[in-house]
C-alpha cells in the first residue's frame, strides 16, 4: 500500500475538514434557513388569509346592514315611512324654533335691563319708553306695556304688565304644545302600525287552508314591532324636550317678570310722567 507523505496527509485532512464544513453548512441551511423561509411564507399566507377573512367579514357586515335596512323599510311600508318622516321633520323644525325662541336675548336680555335702569335712574322716561317699545323681547314688551300706563297709576301699570306677560306666555306655551303633541301622536301612529301588522298576520292565519307561511306571518309581526319602535323613538325625545323647554320658559319668564317688577316698583308710591 502506498503511503502518503506528511504533506499529502495534511492535504487529505484539509479536504476532509472542508467537506465536513460544507456538509455542516448545508445541513444548517436545510435545518434552519428552509424552515424560516417556510415559516415566513406561512406567516405571509396567514396574513393574507386574515386580510381576506377581514374583507369578507366587512363585506358580510355591509350586506347584513343593507339587508337589515331593506327589511326595516319593507316592514314599515311607504305609508308609515312617509308618516314618520313627516313627524320627524316637524319635530326638528319645532325644536329649533323653540330653542331660538327661549334664548336669553329673546326673553330677558341683560343689556335691556341695564339700559332701562340707567334711563329710569336719570329720569329719562321717554327714552326708557322708546327703548322698551323698540325691543321685541318678552321683557321689552312687558316694560313697554307698563310704562304706557304710568299716567294711570301704579295699579294700571302692574295690570298691563301682567296682561302682556300672560299673553306672550300663552303664545310660547302654544308653540311648545306642538312638541308635546308630537310626543302624543308618534306612539299613536306606532300603535296603529301594531294593530295593522297583527291584523295582517291573523288574516294570513284565517285565510290559509294549510299551515300559514312563516315568512308572511313574520311580515305582519315585523310591521307591528317596527312601527311601535319608531313611534317610541320619536315620542321619547319629544316628551323630554317639551319638559326641558317648558321649565326653561317658566324660569326665564319668572326672571323677566322679577326684573320688570323691580324696575317699575319705583313708581309704586311716586307719580311719574313719561
Amino acid at each position: 500500500m502506498r503511503r502518503f507523505s506528511n504533506g499529502g496527509r495534511l492535504r487529505a485532512v484539509a479536504m476532509l475538514a472542508l467537506m465536513f464544513a460544507w456538509g455542516a453548512a448545508a445541513f444548517s441551511a436545510i435545518t434552519f434557513v428552509a424552515p424560516a423561509a417556510v415559516q415566513a411564507q406561512d406567516e405571509e399566507t396567514a396574513t393574507q388569509t386574515e386580510e381576506e377573512a377581514a374583507a369578507d367579514s366587512a363585506s358580510s357586515e355591509k350586506e347584513k346592514q343593507k339587508n337589515l335596512l331593506t327589511w326595516f323599510l319593507g316592514a314599515l311600508g311607504w305609508d308609515y315611512t312617509t308618516a314618520f318622516l313627516a313627524i320627524s321633520f316637524w319635530f326638528v323644525a319645532l325644536l329649533v324654533m323653540c330653542i331660538l325662541m327661549l334664548r336669553r336675548d329673546t326673553i330677558c336680555p341683560p343689556q335691556l335691563a341695564e339700559l332701562m335702569e340707567a334711563h329710569l335712574n336719570e329720569k329719562r322716561y321717554q327714552e326708557a319708553f322708546d327703548l322698551a317699545k323698540s325691543d321685541d323681547s318678552f321683557l321689552g314688551m312687558v316694560l313697554a306695556a307698563g310704562m304706557a300706563k304710568l299716567q294711570s297709576g301704579y295699579g294700571k301699570v302692574v295690570e298691563a304688565m301682567q296682561e302682556v306677560g300672560a299673553d306672550e306666555g300663552m303664545k310660547m306655551e302654544q308653540k311648545l304644545g306642538h312638541i308635546a303633541l308630537i310626543g302624543t301622536i308618534s306612539p299613536m301612529v306606532g300603535l296603529l302600525g301594531t294593530v295593522h301588522g297583527m291584523v295582517i298576520s291573523f288574516m294570513e292565519i284565517a285565510v290559509s287552508e294549510a299551515t300559514p307561511s312563516p315568512s308572511k306571518l313574520a311580515g305582519g309581526i315585523s310591521t307591528a314591532l317596527i312601527t311601535t319602535l319608531v313611534g317610541l323613538l320619536l315620542a321619547i325625545p319629544a316628551v323630554a324636550a317639551f319638559a326641558f323647554l317648558r321649565n326653561r320658559m317658566n324660569r326665564m319668564m319668572l326672571e323677566a317678570s322679577m326684573i320688570a317688577g323691580n324696575l317699575m316698583g319705583r313708581f309704586e308710591n311716586v307719580g311719574a310722567k313719561k
